[in-house]
């Protein structure tokens, strides 16, 4: 594709090129709900954060939203590469499968995140994504992406820096794996989850978890007993509420910073403690952090 070619005929070429992938894809990665909903450039720069170009054709290239149930899968293992996705809405994971059918939970991307980098080196997909919600996602194809890049060098930079902050979070994320004990590695996943939510405008202290126990647990590499009995010690020290899915962070300072859990015996001292404060309204029911400093 020329950059001539592209700047003649953006939708055109940008149209043709997401139908083409659709119809490619349809049997193999269940693609359901096409609707009509499309985003210009603009629009999607501004989903992933970045610069727009400042003199560009965002009114021309469209690129096109999917939509996705819960359960349903956006690309899967050995899939051929030819889109990376950009999710508008909805609540995802990304899994690693062994050839015993073992999951590996890699990510949990959510609004604004970019999936599908990992078939870039080979022309296949390493992993494959999987809507834990009903997802509507925005198809950019990889070779429209590269032609604009062509077209547009700080875009280019851009759609790098975007994959960049991708990796990053990833390795944070090993990092924190390796060093962390199992209560702080459940701790750190709640806060970091809720800063997640913040940042997109939702609330960062209660919030839904639309993954499993035993998803969180792969993704954290502990076990759901681990994962449930974790979550159990944190409700009972007040540190927070736990209403099935629904979570809510009492105490975000104390989890961000808890190393190690203390005994049952001395949780259940600083849970009786707390709830004394409260009756008393000498603490409101959300600072436990002084009842358990003191």
């Amino acid at each position: 594709m020329t950059t001539a070619a592209l700047s003649s005929r953006p939708s055109s070429l940008s149209n043709q090129a997401s139908k083409a992938i659709l119809s490619a894809n349809i049997n193999e990665a269940g693609w359901r709900c096409h609707g009509n909903l499309w985003s210009n450039l603009r629009e999607v720069c501004d989903l992933l954060h970045i610069a727009a170009p400042v003199s560009s054709v965002e009114e021309e290239v469209l690129f096109q939203h999917v939509r996705f149930k819960a359960g349903q899968r956006i690309h899967t293992i050995g899939q051929s590469f030819d889109t990376l996705y950009i999710v508008n809405s909805g609540f995802l994971k990304t899994v690693l499968i062994d050839e015993y059918g073992n999951e590996q939970v890699l990510s949990f991307p959510m609004k604004g995140d970019l999936l599908g980098i990992d078939g870039i080196h080979n022309q296949h997909h390493a992993s494959e994504a999987v809507a834990l919600s009903d997802c509507d996602i925005i198809l950019l194809p990889y070779k429209i992406f590269t032609a604009l890049g062509h077209t547009y060098a700080e875009l280019e930079h851009a759609m790098f820096s975007v994959m960049s902050r991708e990796l990053v979070r990833e390795q944070l994320m090993i990092g924190m794996l390796s060093a962390l004990s199992a209560e702080a590695k459940v701790a750190r996943f709640l806060t970091n989850l809720g800063d997640r939510f913040s940042q997109l405008g939702y609330s960062g202290r209660s919030f839904n978890l639309r993954m499993t126990r035993h998803e969180i647990g792969s993704y954290l590499g502990l076990t759901l007993e681990t994962v449930s009995r974790t979550l159990s010690a944190f409700n009972e020290m007040g540190l927070i509420s736990v209403e099935q899915r629904e979570i809510c962070l009492l105490d975000s300072a104390t989890l961000k910073t808890l190393r190690r859990l203390p005994p049952a015996k001395a949780r259940s001292k600083v849970s009786e403690k707390v709830s004394t404060l409260v009756s008393k309204k000498l603490i409101p029911q959300w600072g436990t952090e002084a009842a358990v400093a003191a």
